[in-house]
């Protein structure tokens, strides 16, 4: 992986502050999606973001992707963005 991801910090619903790196992003639906990891390292975990904000808010709220089905079709779509990165 490369070392030159962009890093975003996210403020947890409890106020705590975790950093992200962002892998690759897409639309989907009009839905905006993220592919982030805890580190930049070779074998780091990833998580897909759904942006949830309303037109309202003053800055973007993400969540975890849980449905499957959804998880799938966003993880099919990274997958061929990211051809050279495995998504589990």
């Amino acid at each position: 992986m490369e070392n030159n991801q962009e890093e975003i910090k996210f403020t947890t619903e409890d106020g705590e502050e975790v950093a992200f790196y962002v892998l690759e992003q897409t639309r989907l639906g009009g839905v905006n999606y993220i592919l982030v990891s805890t580190t930049d390292e070779e074998e780091a975990e990833a998580l897909i973001l759904k942006d949830v904000s309303k037109d309202t808010d003053e800055e973007a709220i993400y969540d975890i992707v849980e449905d499957d089905q959804e998880l799938e079709l966003v993880a099919g779509i990274f997958k061929e963005l990211l051809d050279d990165v495995e998504l589990y």
